[in-house]
């Protein structure tokens, strides 16, 4: 059986020296704007992986230049929390970020992530370039073919990306005893993994 994800491939971006040592990175840099909920969650995740070099943030796809994270919440601003990851494409590529994305986050659910509710925690694929726009609808289509439900996930242009204020950066990492990181966050990080681990066993196992 052939699974939509190169998951096998992806378990060996997971962090972690019990895994493997970190490669030695090549001084590239490219980046990737992405939204699955709340910024905090994201964030944990994508922090996760070898060859992210830094992952911020921010807020992206509305009309209100420089917004704060109470107009955000307002839901007046069409801003999404989303997150740029830096990575080195030598080590880990756009396609691996996205196609680990669906594995990240619900995409069936419309402007809403578990109890986090509002056009501000759409699931959103924000491109810069018309390559990055082909891979993440390529990575769409076969992520559908797996997961049930429709996709509600928007792809779109990124026009400009602000950087949330200093403290949402590092988040879940300097608040892990905080009430919403305990409950939400540091579940869906283990969630993350763990569903990378599972997908892994499943692909060795069918060879």
């Amino acid at each position: 059986m052939k699974s939509a994800f190169a998951i096998l491939a992806l378990m060996s971006l997971l962090a972690s020296p019990a895994l493997s040592a970190d490669p030695a990175p090549s001084g590239k840099t490219e980046s990737a704007v992405i939204g699955g909920g709340c910024f905090w969650c994201v964030e944990a995740q994508y922090k996760m992986l070898k060859g992210v070099q830094k992952v911020v943030s921010g807020y992206a796809g509305g009309t209100v230049d420089n917004p704060t994270y109470k107009q955000v919440c307002n839901g007046d601003t069409g801003h999404a929390e989303v997150i740029r990851i830096d990575y080195d494409p030598d080590i880990i590529t756009f396609k691996d970020i996205i196609d680990l994305f669906w594995l990240a986050h619900d995409p069936t659910t419309l402007n809403r992530q578990g109890n986090d509710e509002g056009t501000q925690y759409r699931s959103t694929i924000m491109y810069s370039s018309e390559e990055q726009k082909k891979i993440a609808e390529a990575s769409m289509a076969e992520a559908q073919k797996e997961i049930q439900g429709r996709i509600v996930t928007e792809i779109v242009a990124l026009k400009k990306f602000y950087p949330a204020e200093d403290y949402h950066q590092d988040y879940f990492a300097n608040n892990p005893y905080q009430g919403y990181c305990r409950v939400v966050v540091s579940p869906k990080v283990a969630k993350f993994k763990k569903k990378l681990e599972e997908k892994a066993k499943l692909k060795a196992e069918a060879k």
